[in-house]
C-alpha cells in the first residue's frame, strides 16, 4: 500500500515541475486525496512509513533554475532562482537532486563538532536527552544516501548518528526491560522520537499481552484458588 501511494506522490511531484500554471490547483487536489487515502487506511506503521513522514521535513537547497512561486495545499513553494538558497521539502529537495537542479545545504544540526557533543552528553546521561531534530536518523539516511556529495565529512556524520542512535536503543532496551521486571502499569519516557518508539512498540506490546495473559491465568478462579483457563 504504501510504496504504491509513495509512487503515487512522486508522480504528482514530478509533474508539478514540469506543469503549467492553470493545472497546479487540479494537481495539489490530487495530492490531497491522496494524503486522506494515507490517513484512513493505513493501519500499522513501519519504518519506511515513518521515513516518508521525514520528507516532510524543510531544508534548504540552491537551484540552478528559475521558476515562480507555487502554491500548494500543504504551504507555497518558491520562487526559485539560480544561487539563492530556499526552503523546501526533503522529498522536493531530493527529487530535486537526482535531476541535478540543486545543491542540498545540509542541516544546521548536521555538524561532525555538534555531533559529538550530542553523542558524549547522550552517554553520559541516563535519560533520553532532546535531539536535534524528531527525524534525526531518517534525514541522516535520506540525505547520505542520496545527496553525500552535498554533506562535508559524510563519512563521520553517518558514524556519529548511528552512535547516537545505538545509545538511545539500548536505553529504549533498558528501560522497558525494567518496565517489565518491575511489573509496573505505565511508564514516561521523554525525548523518544517517532522511529526509535516503532522500533520496540511491537517487542514491548507483545511481551506485555504475553505478561498479561500470564498473570490473568495465576489469579484465583471464582470457585476459589483454582486458576483460570483463557
Amino acid at each position: 500500500f504504501w510504496g504504491r501511494r509513495r509512487r503515487d506522490f512522486r508522480y504528482a511531484h514530478d509533474t508539478l515541475l514540469n506543469t503549467s500554471r492553470e493545472h497546479l490547483h487540479q494537481i495539489a487536489s490530487i495530492c490531497f486525496v491522496l494524503a486522506v487515502i494515507h490517513v484512513t487506511q493505513a493501519v500499522k506503521m513501519d519504518p519506511s512509513e515513518v521515513e516518508f513522514l521525514a520528507e516532510k521535513e524543510v531544508v534548504k537547497i540552491i537551484p540552478n533554475f528559475s521558476l515562480d512561486k507555487i502554491y500548494l495545499i500543504g504551504g507555497d513553494l518558491g520562487p526559485f532562482n539560480p544561487g539563492m538558497p530556499v526552503e523546501v521539502p526533503v522529498w522536493l529537495a531530493l527529487n530535486l537532486k537526482q535531476r541535478q537542479k540543486c545543491r542540498i545545504l545540509p542541516p544546521e544540526w548536521m555538524d561532525v563538532e555538534k555531533l559529538e557533543v550530542l553523542r558524549d552528553l547522550e552517554r553520559k546521561e541516563d535519560t533520553f536527552t532532546p535531539v536535534p531534530s524528531p527525524y534525526y536518523m531518517e534525514l541522516t539516511k535520506l540525505l547520505l544516501n542520496h545527496a553525500s556529495d552535498n554533506i562535508p565529512k559524510a563519512d563521520e556524520i553517518r558514524t556519529l548518528v548511528k552512535d547516537i542512535w545505538d545509545t538511545r536503543i539500548a536505553k529504549l532496551r533498558l528501560s522497558a526491560d525494567s518496565f517489565i521486571s518491575q511489573l509496573e502499569a505505565h511508564a514516561k519516557l521523554d525525548n523518544l522520537t517517532l522511529m526509535e518508539i516503532n522500533t520496540t512498540r511491537s517487542f514491548l506490546l507483545d511481551s506485555l499481552n504475553c505478561m498479561y495473559q500470564l498473570r490473568s491465568n495465576l489469579q484465583p478462579g471464582p470457585s476459589g484458588g483454582k486458576a483460570q483457563d483463557y
